[in-house]
């Protein structure tokens, strides 16, 4: 790649190039198991399953799958939460040919529904206790098999007894199976010896859809390659100069479901041969930090609110936790600010590298370097191989020199092949070989990027994706509700909050309580609005185009004022 000034400032050993595999992505988890066969590859409550198993299991389920009549390219969703059972359906999913429809365990039947039907998913994997969900909007789906798995089967003897019979219904995980629905383990059990089917799956072979927002605000399956995955995985890999192949541990909290937990987590862990301690509810920091001190977690990707918790928990700053062993943290999704990474820093030992991504570019681009200088504020540098540009926002083409801010164009081995049956926002996206990301930034004179603002209004409270038109959709069904805006704030402890900008019919009142209430089983938690403000009218463009950045302006003079 022709010399760029970032390549100066990467640490030594890092290249300005690579050589990636002509592989499928699972030849990670192949090579571990050949080279670490007896290594824990899941710690999940204190059970573990080694390489050598998990690349058995991943077999047997790839065998099943094809005899349950899975063909190469079909879509199959994963609704489970970060536990051993996400990693062996996205590996025996991807070893059958299959595409990965990763699915948040926190959407409503309206949101999986939306999911289902635009991806053409017709098998989905699950965890027992969102089997009643699926079940009650299946009719409205394509989806004719449903294979479920109860989070028992993967704890250990003790903790499997011990969560009796009422805790799995109080949880909602003892559910009885109708229609043609099989139990996960039951199907693998079955499959006992069996080796991985014969599929053809090469470089250009689709592994993902990974639904991503954008500037019309519509979910939209980006398409993923098994060569993004694995470029992104090699950049990681390489990147991280401080981790050592087959001794580290991962902290898996970032869900599995979004491709920074997939990729920057699962694929990397994967590649240097790495434990990965699974813990399904980040919010649940006595698990969280009890993982970390026992298993001596040495990698942890993670977003800013999560390090933030972790600085203001009361026995982290008693010391009643050792979290010494933590040596690389790459942090994405939000902003980081210097305090949250100094404190972290000086709490564990650590060092925590801001990074940036998409999921057009399964997962990353940008990070500052684990060992060299991180700038605060700054995404850091292009990884090997990638190409970035700031472009003109008026004419879009005019490369602009550092210091100008413009729009942030990326070139890469990762940048996906495009969005799943929409050629009009591919052709936006895509252009002469280059991704227009929609953010807005800067480069420096030593090719640090700086991200100044988004043109895509996506709000990430505390890390996820929220499209303010999916929240105003379901607002304006409201019948109290006469015009809506929704937008992302500043929150001191999620980075971002959402926000509604309501007028009201004539006569009608309406609380913050009870819009709460009635968008409960509408929406996930997080895309609920935190903040809701009674206008008498929304600032809008001549055409009738809300003004969002109006509405944000406003409230953060109010809020400085």
């Amino acid at each position: 790649m022709e010399h760029r000034p970032w390549h100066d400032y990467y640490d030594e050993g890092v290249p300005a190039s690579l050589t990636y595999p002509e592989v499928p992505i699972y030849y990670f988890l192949e090579e571990s198991a050949r080279k670490y066969p007896d290594k824990a590859c899941t710690i999940f409550k204190g059970a573990e399953i080694s390489y050598r198993e998990m690349s058995r299991l991943t077999d047997q389920l790839a065998a099943a799958l094809v005899d349950l009549g899975l063909k190469k390219g079909d879509r199959v969703g994963i609704l489970i939460p970060n536990t051993p059972q996400f990693v062996i359906a996205y590996y025996g999913v991807l070893k059958a040919g299959g595409v990965v429809v990763a699915t948040n365990p926190q959407y409503s039947g309206r949101e999986i529904i939306h999911q289902a039907n635009d991806s053409g998913m017709e098998m989905m994997i699950l965890m027992s206790n969102y089997y009643e969900l699926v079940k009650s909007i299946q009719e409205k789906t394509k989806i004719k098999q449903i294979i479920c798995t109860n989070i028992k089967e993967t704890l250990p003897p003790l903790l499997s007894l011990l969560f009796t019979l009422a805790k799995e219904k109080k949880g909602g995980f003892r559910v009885k199976l109708r229609d043609n629905d099989l139990w996960l383990m039951d199907l693998i059990e079955k499959y006992a010896g069996k080796p991985a089917p014969e599929v053809d799956v090469g470089p250009e072979d689709t592994a993902i859809f990974q639904y991503s927002g954008g500037t019309t605000g519509v979910p939209k399956a980006a398409i993923g390659t098994h060569r993004n995955l694995v470029a992104n995985t090699v950049q990681i890999m390489t990147w991280i100069t401080s981790a050592v192949k087959g001794e580290e541990v991962v902290m898996m909290a970032i869900p599995l479901y979004h491709v920074y937990g997939m990729v920057a987590g699962m694929n990397y862990g994967m590649g240097i041969g790495a434990s990965l301690v699974m813990v399904p509810d980040p919010r649940d920091l006595k698990d969280l930090l009890g993982n970390m001190q026992k298993y001596k977690t040495s990698i942890f990707p993670a977003v800013p609110a999560l390090y933030n918790a972790i600085n203001n928990h009361p026995d982290v700053i008693a010391g009643k936790y050792d979290l010494s062993s933590i040596k690389a943290c790459i942090s994405g999704s939000a902003p980081l600010l210097r305090e949250t990474k100094e404190t972290f820093e000086r709490l564990t030992g650590g060092v925590v590298f801001e990074g940036y991504g998409l999921s057009e570019t399964p997962t990353a681009t940008h990070c500052n370097p684990n060992l060299g200088e991180n700038r605060t504020g700054s995404i850091g540098l292009p990884f090997p191989d990638v190409d970035a540009r700031i472009i003109d926002l008026d004419d879009e083409v005019t490369v602009l020199p550092p210091g100008e801010i413009g729009e942030l164009v990326i070139k890469a081995p990762q940048v996906f092949k495009g969005y799943y049956n929409m050629p009009t926002e591919t052709r936006n996206a895509l252009r002469d070989g280059w991704l227009y990301t929609g953010d807005i930034a800067r480069m420096d004179e030593q090719g640090y990027f700086y991200i100044v603002d988004r043109k895509k209004e996506l709000i990430k409270p505390g890390g996820f994706q929220v499209w303010p038109r999916e929240v105003e959709e379901v607002l304006q069904e409201h019948p109290a509700i006469m015009d809506v805006g929704v937008a992302g704030v500043p929150d001191p402890k999620r980075g971002e909050t959402v926000k509604a900008w309501i007028v009201l019919h004539k006569g009608q009142t309406l609380t913050q309580k009870e819009l709460k209430e009635w968008c409960r089983d509408k929406m996930a938690n997080y895309k609920i609005p935190t903040e809701i403000e009674i206008r008498d009218e929304l600032p809008k463009t001549h055409v009738g185009k809300l003004l969002r950045r109006e509405l944000v302006r406003e409230h953060e003079e109010k809020t400085q004022g």
